[in-house]
């Protein structure tokens, strides 16, 4: 039989790349601050643009498009004429051709329409900082000197207040971006807020479930996963990662010749750890901006040609194949449920998971504990009995609700751990995921139970010669999702050798359906709390 492994033997590294920089253009330029620009231009170095079709370094964009014309017989000017491109259109070309390494004759034969780079993730840059993204296509069809030879002559006053308008909108457009990305995490702050406050309002509605959720509700979401922080907290969680590594490096024979899809995939590194191990061929799937970080990295790693990356919801998208044999996600969220990440990957399991296909990790299982922390009560909970001499209590309505995600000391755990549901992800049903179930809690101490730890174990096993599993609970290495906490308003008081006995409901909100209600029914005391 198996034995369950949960080595550390290798270490993950990241890196983030440099934030490109920006130049912004003035709105009036002169004759007087052409002659100028002009100047600058011809005393600054030469600038190394490297030709779209060959390793080639040119010294300028106009030497850059007289060599593709000479050497490789394109002339990028006739290209933009002939397609009528636009900015979006001429940039999107040029990432079509680096991203592909697409032959020249390619362009040479292109009919009219679909141009194959009309895909909106040709607009990433495949090279930073590229001098022929920073070209003006209106200024290269109607400047033929810029392609044809250096120029030697100055630039008209048109050409220059061109130049400052495009570096004006370029910098505008990033800023823009950067003003979204910041107000992601302020919109699943209002988003909360605006659920608490409608909570218990009684109005009607069906439940529903991520899978119905426009994109637009869900661009909080997604939004949250495009900033870096978060990724680089996955990845510095050795517990999470390296299981996932071990799982696959040491079952290779699971994923040789195999077709993975990952759901979720983030920076990518499951996807490169499936690569590595064997599968054939891999298709990483995200709808978050972290996908195109992502392609970067795939490519650093010259595992273009087994990795597909795709950018949108498991939900909206189709797949380039029609089946795969194995699906591979780190969907886990807070007290497991959190975010109904789950619900994506049993999706992708009904829609495209081959018969005797596995999805990883295939069961995972929710756990209870009772605890005792008369500080972190005090801070939390009777702290606003007696608030700088005023009764503030009418507050515990607001504050006990909320449940808290924190690192628990295995200390004040006063109970034996209970397994409150399993899950086996090859066969659970979306309505699984609601569920209610009676819980026994076997008490350890004779003392007052202050809140009750909830938290969630991790297996790999199917079809696994070396099975791996990892926990999140308190009495092993803490990870990035912490345990969920549920602090009781008042404490209950317990005897060793007892048992404190319970039901836990746990239910989608229906105003939200990626946050949980978590409902304890002690006996003589029941409440509600919101995971969001």
């Amino acid at each position: 039989m198996a034995e369950y492994t949960d080595a550390r033997e290798f270490e993950c590294d990241g890196a983030a790349d440099d934030m490109p920089k920006l130049s912004d253009g003035d709105d009036d330029v002169d004759n007087d601050e052409g002659q100028w620009l002009e100047e600058e231009e011809e005393d600054s170095p030469p600038v190394n643009v490297t030709c779209l079709f060959c390793d080639r370094l040119l010294t300028s964009v106009p030497a850059a498009l007289q060599h593709c014309a000479d050497e490789h017989g394109v002339n990028l000017v006739d290209v933009i004429r002939r397609h009528n491109l636009d900015d979006y259109g001429y940039i999107k070309m040029i990432n079509f051709i680096r991203s592909t390494k697409c032959a020249a004759s390619l362009l040479t034969g292109l009919t009219d329409a679909p141009l194959p780079w009309e895909s909106e993730d040709f607009l990433r840059p495949v090279l930073q900082d590229d001098p022929l993204l920073q070209t003006d296509p209106e200024e290269l069809c109607e400047d033929s000197s810029l392609w044809t030879g250096p120029s030697s002559g100055a630039e008209s006053h048109d050409a220059l207040q061109r130049r400052a308008q495009a570096a004006e909108d370029r910098a505008r457009s990033s800023e823009e971006a950067l003003t979204r990305a910041m107000d992601d995490l302020h919109k699943l702050k209002l988003l909360a807020q605006g659920l608490v406050l409608n909570a218990g309002t009684g109005k009607a509605g069906n439940l529903g479930s991520v899978a119905e959720l426009r994109e637009d509700e869900d661009e909080a979401y997604f939004g949250s996963y495009g900033h870096y922080g978060i990724h680089e907290e996955m990845l510095k969680d050795k517990v999470r990662t390296e299981s996932y590594r071990d799982f696959m490096y040491r079952n290779p024979d699971a994923f040789r010749d195999k077709v993975v899809l990952d759901v979720g995939c983030g920076t990518g590194i499951l996807s490169m750890f499936a690569a590595r191990a064997g599968a054939k061929q891999v298709i990483a799937v995200d709808q978050s901006e972290i996908i195109y970080q992502a392609m970067d990295i795939v490519r650093s790693n010259q595992l273009e040609d087994k990795i597909t990356l795709i950018k949108g919801r498991i939900e909206d998208i189709k797949l380039p194949v029609e089946t795969v044999d194995i699906i591979i996600s780190e969907w886990m969220g807070y007290f497991l449920l959190f975010e109904s990440m789950l619900d994506s990957v049993l999706y992708a399991r009904d829609r495209y998971l081959a018969d005797g296909g596995s999805v990883y990790p295939d069961l995972c299982n929710i756990s209870l504990a009772a605890v005792r922390d008369a500080q972190k009560h005090q801070e939390h909970i009777a702290f606003w009995d007696d608030v700088y001499g005023f009764n503030m209590g009418c507050m515990k309505k607001a504050v006990v609700p909320e449940a808290v995600v924190e690192v628990v000391s295995d200390d004040t755990l006063i109970s034996e751990p209970a397994v409150i549901q399993t899950f086996d992800c090859n066969r659970v049903c979306l309505s699984d995921l609601e569920f209610a179930s009676e819980f026994s809690l076997k008490i350890t101490t004779t003392t007052e139970c202050t809140a009750i730890v909830g938290y969630f174990d991790i297996f790999f096993e199917k079809g696994c010669g070396n099975k791996v599993m990892f926990s999140t609970g308190p009495q092993v290495t803490k990870t990035h999702w912490k345990q969920t906490v549920f602090l009781l308003e008042k404490p209950v008081s317990v005897r060793a050798g007892e048992e404190l006995r319970g039901k836990i409901i746990v239910r989608k909100n229906k105003k939200d359906p990626r946050s949980l209600w978590v409902t304890f029914d002690l006996g003589d005391r029941k409440q509600t709390y919101s995971l969001q």
